[in-house]
């Protein structure tokens, strides 16, 4: 199957999505109205297709050798929501092919979810519920010794990019002092939004709340290790739902057995999480399965924002909806396939 100029050529390879969870039944038919659609099931199919292509939705391997015979490709737009590097992106950028994510499509979710594994950790809410279930439970004061407001607190935020804007409203009614460690961002960036602009260590020791929201790259694994954990205030809560090797696991499970932190942890060194792994038993933790994002509005908005960049394109315009990889960005991130 071959382009025409009235519909151009776009290769739907959307792994590890099957089609139907990210496009909605009105975004697929708008695709192939304005596109010839081919979804490639093999390598040697996505060969054949790639020399007339002008997009791929999906991220496929794309070394120099394969970018080379897709002549005619302008975007490159990733629906699986990390950068791998199965990718020559400096070929991409040098021939002036837009390198796409669907990061924000995500963003809303993981930040409402942030917000209630915070509220959640203020209060006690899931660990008096499991007291109650087991006859266990305290009423009134007596479940309320360790909680505490998030009305007013001191809240600090690690990273501030698609995740931690999203947060950033959420948290406003809140009236928190908002401190930021976020290193590729100017100060004057995070005062504009009438933010705090923070070491690390300033985040850490002065806030009740933290918010790990960073993306892991060779500079930030490990960035909250034994000696950052320690210094967050006895009695802190801390939100990690962005990449878990951004936390130093056994170092921050020491710290919540020793009853010194709270924590909500959404994402794990390995998943599925082992069934002997010590945090099930930890009770200073809420437990969550790699779930803060993926929710079918948030899947479905991927299709959305694939058909309307893609249309715009076609036009001569530039893409709106989905987020441009920056170059000198791209190749740090060391995030891995989520399954």
């Amino acid at each position: 199957m071959s382009s025409t100029p009235d519909k151009p050529l776009v290769i739907l390879r959307p792994d590890p999505h099957p089609r139907e969870r990210i496009f909605r039944p009105d975004a697929l038919a708008r695709l192939h109205e304005r596109f010839t659609v081919v979804e490639p099931e093999t390598e040697e199919a996505l060969d054949r297709a790639l020399p007339d292509a002008f997009a791929v939705v999906g991220q496929p391997d794309l070394p120099a050798a394969r970018l080379a015979r897709a002549g005619r490709l302008r975007a490159l737009l990733n629906v699986e929501g990390n950068f791998f590097p199965n990718v020559d992106y400096d070929t991409c950028f040098r021939r002036g092919v837009h390198v796409l994510g669907c990061g924000p499509a995500y963003a809303q979710a993981v930040a409402e979810y942030a917000l209630g594994l915070a509220l959640d950790l203020a209060r006690g809410i899931s660990r008096e519920d499991r007291a109650f279930r087991a006859g266990r439970e305290r009423y009134v004061s007596g479940g309320n010794a360790d909680a505490v407001l998030l009305r007013g607190a001191d809240v600090g935020l690690v990273g501030f990019g698609n995740l931690g804007r999203a947060l950033h409203p959420l948290l406003a009614p809140f009236r928190p002092v908002l401190r930021v460690y976020d290193p590729w961002l100017p100060p004057a960036v995070l005062r504009e939004q009438g933010l705090v602009p923070a070491t690390l260590d300033e985040t850490l020791a002065r806030s009740t709340f933290v918010f790990v929201l960073a993306t892991v790259t060779d500079d930030s694994r490990r960035l909250l290790g034994e000696r950052e954990l320690g210094l967050l205030p006895d009695g802190a809560r801390l939100v990690l739902v962005s990449r878990a090797p951004v936390v130093d696991f056994p170092a921050l499970l020491a710290r919540v057995a020793a009853g010194r932190l709270l924590a909500g942890i959404d994402v794990w060194p390995d998943e599925p999480v082992a069934a002997d792994d010590p945090a099930r038993s930890l009770e200073g933790l809420v437990l969550s399965a790699h779930r803060a994002g993926g929710v079918p509005d948030a899947f479905l908005a991927i299709g959305d924002m694939v058909v309307d960049d893609l249309t715009l394109l076609a036009r001569g315009l530039p893409p709106v909806r989905m987020q441009a990889a920056a170059r000198e960005l791209v190749g740090r991130y060391r995030n891995r396939p989520v399954t």
